[in-house]
């Protein structure tokens, strides 16, 4: 029996989540990963005109004229949020940030406007870790496993609530230093966790620049190996950090090299 085939756009960790599983149930005849390879796009789809269409964190506009050649079905965008909310390109930062503690994974049709397209599917993932990598992986994993199930007999695709529209912005390294005076150590800890990879969370301890890569909200009586004071006098626990210039290292042997 063969396979059906799949154009795939994407890149970043969502997009290999997804390929991983995509790959396994249909043949890839095509990986766009950047602007110019929608040209090779347009003659593939010419010439394979059952091809689907499948995207997982492009970060690249595509037009109508190779949208139109994937009608009626569309480009089917795995988004990692309950849409309308959270449209953009950075809805698992944003729901970190604001304070979500579930997760959301939407298939819809790509259009011409950023993410309103009707939704074929939805789902919520509750009681995730709060660890970045393993949100994108679950989300991620569970859309492209829906796709691999659902592809041959899709539903019809309900269109959105454009009113109830919610919006991300890109991350910026403006946003890297962490300013735990004015943060409660919730509020900073959820910062470390979504800054991950990029823009890289930051904060200088004895004088010494560190990008911060593991901290935890300690438990009442716990004593933090390296506390971080926040906003109301709250403790966060640093846990692995890496100084500038420098492999990344544990809180204990951090302070062992650096505290004076």
């Amino acid at each position: 029996m063969n396979k059906e085939k799949i154009i795939f756009f994407g890149n970043g960790p969502l997009a290999d989540y997804a390929l991983a599983i995509l790959e396994k149930n249909f043949e890839i005849i095509f990986h766009a990963r950047e602007k110019a390879d929608l040209e090779t796009v347009k003659s593939l789809k010419k010439d394979n005109p059952e091809a689907h269409g499948i995207l997982a964190s492009f970060g690249v506009i595509i037009k109508e004229d190779v949208l139109d050649l994937f009608e009626p079905e569309g480009i089917l965008n795995i988004h990692p949020s309950l849409l309308p909310k959270y449209r953009g390109p950075s809805p698992i930062e944003s729901a970190i940030l604001n304070g979500d503690n579930d997760f959301s994974v939407s298939i819809m049709k790509l259009v011409k406007a950023m993410d309103a397209g009707p939704i074929y599917y939805q789902t919520t993932l509750k009681n995730l870790p709060l660890e970045k990598d393993k949100i994108y992986q679950s989300l991620s994993e569970t859309g492209a496993t829906w796709l691999s199930e659902n592809l041959g007999n899709l539903p019809t695709p309900v269109e959105q609530d454009g009113k109830n529209a919610t919006f991300t912005q890109k991350l910026d390294k403006s946003q890297s230093n962490l300013v735990p005076e004015t943060d409660t150590a919730e509020e900073t800890f959820r910062k470390i966790v979504a800054f991950q990879g990029f823009p890289k969370p930051k904060y200088a301890f004895f004088g010494q620049n560190c990008i911060i890569l593991e901290a935890h909200i300690p438990n009442q009586g716990e004593t933090a190996v390296l506390p971080l004071e926040c906003k109301n006098g709250q403790i966060l626990a640093i846990d692995k950090l890496q100084p500038e210039g420098r492999k990344p290292m544990d809180a204990k042997s951090f302070l062992n090299g650096y505290k004076k």
